[in-house]
């Protein structure tokens, strides 16, 4: 699914850390070693069939490297 983040990510978790992602060694072959985290909050998104709703969205970020592969989890309007 297609989405832009309209605004600032609300109410943000931490989910897991390091060894814990199931998708570390993925994300270490592609971006790179550091510390990363899984974190999910609460955004309003504009969607590709034009709604804009808010959702819960999840995340992987890790500190020089950013936010990476945004995720739609649920929709909550």
């Amino acid at each position: 699914m297609h989405f832009e983040i309209v605004g600032e990510i609300e109410s943000i978790e931490t989910i897991a850390t390091g060894g814990r992602i199931k998708d570390i060694m993925r994300l270490r072959r592609q971006y790179g070693s550091a510390k990363w985290r899984k974190l999910k909050g609460i955004a309003k998104v504009h969607l590709q069939s034009g709604s804009i709703c808010n959702a819960e969205i999840h995340w992987y970020e890790a500190h020089g490297i950013g936010r990476k592969k945004f995720k739609i989890k649920r929709l909550l309007d």
